[in-house]
């Protein structure tokens, strides 16, 4: 029975140490893949849905995924655009609890 709990209590210290570790290790949160943009066919570009309003952009639009941008090879319309998409810079711990859903991320529209 002794030895059960030191398992035990190796275990919980173990994961403790795992949780501090992981808020110290720097990672960077990248945009995902459904993030929602809208795709400018015209310029072939696509822009931030909190860009659209200054984008000056024609009326050859649609709304798509940051995934199809990429496939389409259409690249940013503008600054704003590129800085929207920009990763951000996390620890290992926040960047884990943004990409499963927990904390929200800037690209979640």
């Amino acid at each position: 029975m002794f030895h059960i709990k030191k398992v035990i209590l190796f275990m919980i210290v173990g994961f403790v140490f795992l949780c501090l570790i992981s808020l110290i290790i720097p990672k960077e949160t990248t945009p995902p893949n459904d993030a929602r943009v809208i795709l400018e066919h015209t310029s072939e570009t696509y822009i931030a849905p909190s860009c659209f309003e200054q984008a000056d952009a024609t009326n050859f639009l649609q709304e798509g995924k940051l995934e199809e941008a990429e496939e389409l090879s259409y690249q940013a319309h503008d600054d704003c655009t590129k800085k929207a998409f920009q990763s951000e810079k996390d620890s290992l711990f926040m960047s884990t609890l943004r990409s499963i859903g927990l904390i929200k991320t800037k690209w979640d529209e």
